[in-house]
């Protein structure tokens, strides 16, 4: 999992974030960086219907492998 993927995957894990912010933050026109519709075809996050994003159960898993230094 690349560093940047792993950073977003932090990032909303560490508070609650509405899509607009993580928009804002995290989308790209660059080829080359798509973290955001990796993250989102790999199924590591969702947007519920409130507009909430939240980390699924494998973005947890992901995230924890990568902190404690795994490769999932």
């Amino acid at each position: 999992m690349s560093p940047l993927l792993v950073e977003l995957l932090a990032w909303i894990d560490a508070r609650p974030r509405m899509y607009g912010e993580t928009m804002d933050a995290w989308r790209t026109s660059c080829p080359r960086s798509p973290v955001w519709e990796d993250a989102t075809s790999a199924g590591l996050v969702e947007v519920v219907p409130d507009g909430l994003v939240q980390l699924t159960a494998s973005g947890r898993a992901a995230l924890a492998a990568a902190t404690r230094g795994d490769d999932p």
